[in-house]
């Protein structure tokens, strides 16, 4: 099975990639698109060189390589949704479980401009994941979604929700890993993932939403209804 999931940035993404990469059966890739999109966008990003020199920069390289047969029974696929560009084709969504991971606008702002303080609404991912929502649906697939507030409130009922909801047996794995760096680590782990290098599972549940002023409140605003959407049909935390 490959499990691809969509998420925007600073969510409990890459933990959730340890999850599934801490499963002896299932390989996993990280946002195998990022130097595509930054080669396409011209966006710059920190380590943008690194980024560009460790990746393929043509689409249609790196979707070939996520089609190819893996060594492992499944494989994860950690995407950003700003990475998937318009330009980008669709078309090899088919025979793969996606899901969505949503997080509050407002708690992605705050986390990711403190590491790229010129960010814009088109560069956190919530027009992004509605889309990609809205065009998986056209294509008769029904995506998960899944909010990383409930995985965190809740790792184990989530999960094994989660893993019923696109057919994977259930491993207790997903719920503890080791401290520090992993094999699967895109380049530019360093900038962005020592908070989860330091962690050996799910951070605990979240605290209040955080006050956002001028352009960071007005970036959150945007980006709400696109939440919103999502959220009305998210995986719900309760049993049944």
């Amino acid at each position: 099975m490959k499990i691809a999931c969509w998420s925007g940035p600073r969510n409990i993404s890459t933990a959730l990639m340890y999850a599934f990469a801490n499963r002896a059966d299932c390989g996993a890739v990280d946002e195998p698109f990022y130097a595509a999109y930054l080669a396409a966008t011209g966006k710059d990003h920190p380590m943008r060189d690194e980024v560009l020199a460790s990746q393929p920069t043509d689409p249609e390289v790196v979707i070939a390589s996520l089609l190819h047969a893996e060594s492992t029974p499944h494989s994860y696929h950690k995407h950003m949704a700003q990475h998937m560009l318009p330009h980008i084709r669709r078309d090899w969504w088919s025979g793969m479980a996606h899901v969505l991971l949503i997080r509050h606008p407002a708690r992605v702002v705050a986390s990711f401009t403190k590491g790229f303080a010129e960010a814009q609404l088109e560069d956190i991912g919530a027009v992004q994941l509605a889309g990609i929502y809205d065009d998986l649906v056209a294509q008769g697939i029904d995506p998960v979604v899944i909010e990383g507030s409930d995985v965190r409130a809740d790792p184990e009922g989530m999960l094994r929700r989660l893993c019923d909801q696109i057919g994977l047996p259930w491993d207790p794995a997903m719920l503890a890993w080791d401290a520090g760096p992993k094999p699967v680590d895109g380049v530019w782990a360093p900038v962005w993932y020592k908070a989860v290098h330091a962690s050996t599972g799910f951070a605990g549940p979240e605290g209040d939403l955080p006050v956002l002023e001028g352009r960071m409140a007005e970036m959150a605003e945007a980006a709400m209804p696109f939440y919103d959407r999502l959220a009305a049909v998210k995986l719900s935390p309760a049993a049944g």
